[in-house]
């Protein structure tokens, strides 16, 4: 009934959407592969983006990120320092894209150029961007969850949609289903109705001390659920778990209270490698202070440093079921 009673406004948001993502774009120096989504929310765009930086180094390229920086205060153009920049700088998905290469921010993506020259890259990652047309792609895949698929199919605000599926379609090269579902299966039947390649991955957890301690796992990301069940599916004790929303700035108040029930029930705190940097600013545990300048902001203390401290990291990696066959192609051909 809501999604009907909201059709109309639906409608009107699709129209704009199609009409916004036919405009042209800038073309970067280098060439352009953008990951993205079809709907709204988390689907695996930052481990897929990790996963293709790694295959284009294996082929030789220099690659680059560009990202926005969802949840940074800095727009940019600039160069993510990890030992500088904390994730209330430049958001949390730009500090783990450092990890594996080198990352420019820049709110708006054309302005990026200059850098990416500069940075000697031979290759862009973008993560996130496919509906925005401020820059030209020279790949774009969308990347579906294979437990959520496309949802109801509608637009929103009816459904999940960023844009009616056959606008966004068309201007795709290729999709990933990510994991298994009936919902992946289905958005993988339409798109190979329009032509276009379906490929396959799975993201699987790291190994890891799993099967230990009972854990009590809090998650603020796209589908906290589906990080639960990954350790669930490792073997994990889950003793309790903690969802919070998307991309989700933790308190002093709440590390206090994750840290008291860990430690009144003898639990050991495990979260996601993205909360993990809004705890601390990087991946390492080593929480470096960043530098005065530049628009860094301090680090953090008292009990969100305690958190970062305590909690484990449970790092996930994204799997081709091809190895990578269809991408290492495309890959090599942009040399």
């Amino acid at each position: 009934l809501a999604a009907t009673a909201l059709a109309p406004v639906a409608a009107a948001w699709g129209a704009l959407a199609g009409r916004r993502m036919a405009r042209g774009g800038t073309r970067l120096p280098v060439p352009v592969i953008c990951v993205g989504n079809f709907v709204a929310g988390g689907a695996g765009k930052t481990p897929t983006a990790l996963a293709l930086a790694q295959l284009a180094k294996g082929l030789g390229h220099r690659p680059v990120f560009l990202t926005r920086g969802y949840g940074g205060r800095l727009e940019g153009p600039l160069t993510v320092d990890p030992a500088r920049h904390r994730a209330a700088d430049v958001g949390d998905e730009p500090l783990l894209l450092a990890e594996v290469a080198p990352v420019i921010l820049a709110r708006r993506r054309d302005e990026a150029g200059a850098l990416i020259e500069a940075s000697g890259a031979s290759l862009v990652v973008m993560d996130d961007g496919f509906q925005n047309p401020a820059v030209e792609k020279n790949l774009s895949l969308v990347v579906v969850d294979g437990a959520r698929g496309l949802g109801n199919g509608q637009v929103m605000p009816a459904g999940p949609l960023r844009a009616p599926l056959d606008v966004q379609l068309a201007r795709a090269d290729a999709v990933l289903v990510i994991g298994e579902g009936t919902a992946g299966d289905e958005a993988a039947l339409r798109a190979e109705a329009a032509g276009k390649p379906v490929l396959r991955a799975a993201l699987v957890l790291r190994e890891g001390a799993w099967q230990g301690p009972p854990l009590l796992a809090f998650a603020g990301i796209g589908d906290p659920e589906k990080f639960f069940a990954s350790l669930r599916g490792a073997g994990a004790d889950l003793a309790a778990t903690r969802a919070f929303a998307d991309h989700h700035v933790f308190g002093e108040a709440e590390a206090r209270d994750l840290l008291s029930v860990a430690e009144a029930r003898g639990w050991t705190l495990v979260t996601t490698a993205k909360d993990h940097v809004r705890l601390g600013g990087d991946t390492s545990g080593a929480g470096a202070v960043a530098g005065a300048g530049d628009g860094a902001v301090g680090g953090t203390g008292g009990a969100l440093a305690a958190l970062h401290a305590a909690a484990l990291v449970a790092d996930v990696d994204l799997v081709f079921a091809d190895d990578g066959a269809f991408l290492r192609e495309r890959l090599a051909a942009m040399r």
